[in-house]
């Protein structure tokens, strides 16, 4: 949960810089580096949370079987 919660920093960290960077530059490279990190982001939250589903219901679930 540490690692998962210093991503979370680091991305809003990324995100805050990005958009200051394009308010000063106005260069939408910058906002669409943005929309890519975002979009990355949400994509290894989900996968992470699959993977915890898996791990909390499916495997238990199979011990407990056995």
């Amino acid at each position: 949960m540490l690692i998962l919660r210093l991503f979370i920093v680091l991305v809003a960290l990324l995100l805050i810089l990005s958009g200051a960077m394009f308010l000063f530059t106005r260069n939408p490279r910058y906002m669409e580096f943005a929309w890519q990190t975002v979009r990355f982001s949400v994509l290894l939250l989900l996968v992470l949370g699959l993977l915890f589903l898996l791990e909390r219901y499916v495997l238990v679930g199979w011990l407990a079987i056995l």
